[in-house]
């Protein structure tokens, strides 16, 4: 299980603290939902890419959720979640005990990812290459309730 509850911000990136937690769910609508353990839920919306290694050696299996072709994302269950990384520029990037590398570019267009979990935390690919963040302390902090984007 992850040593640390909340989610670090750094220049460039969020590293979410998702070590140890593992994959309880997997549901495939016009998504690919992927449960996890302590409430955390990803939920992947744009084309992902799957790999077993680096994304530079090995470019991996291509997930699209929009279509149902995410078939080579149901061995994840009940594996465990080695780094979760919410980069500032609305790439995601997930890896996974059993080596496998799940990556979800920003979309032009639309939200192509998020990431919902406890404490009101809330991780949002923007459309043209954002991240959005908001927190259930950050939403204390702001009386009209809106989001804390950084």
């Amino acid at each position: 299980m992850s040593t640390e509850a909340e989610p670090v911000e750094h220049e460039n990136r969020w590293i979410l603290n998702l070590r140890g937690w593992g994959v309880t769910g997997i549901t495939v609508d016009y998504r690919l939902t992927l449960a996890l353990d302590d409430g955390w839920e990803v939920v992947l919306e744009a084309a992902a890419w799957l790999s077993s290694g680096p994304a530079h050696t090995d470019p991996g299996l291509l997930l699209l959720p929009e279509t149902q072709d995410v078939a080579a994302a149901l061995p994840l269950f009940g594996t465990k979640v080695v780094s979760t990384i919410a980069f500032k520029s609305g790439k995601l990037r997930m890896v996974f005990e059993v080596g496998a590398h799940l990556t979800c570019p920003a979309d032009a267009e639309f939200e192509a990812w998020q990431i919902t979990g406890p404490g009101g935390w809330r991780f949002v690919s923007l459309p043209g290459g954002d991240l959005g963040v908001w927190s259930a302390s950050a939403a204390n902090e702001n009386p009209q309730g809106q989001s804390a984007e950084h």
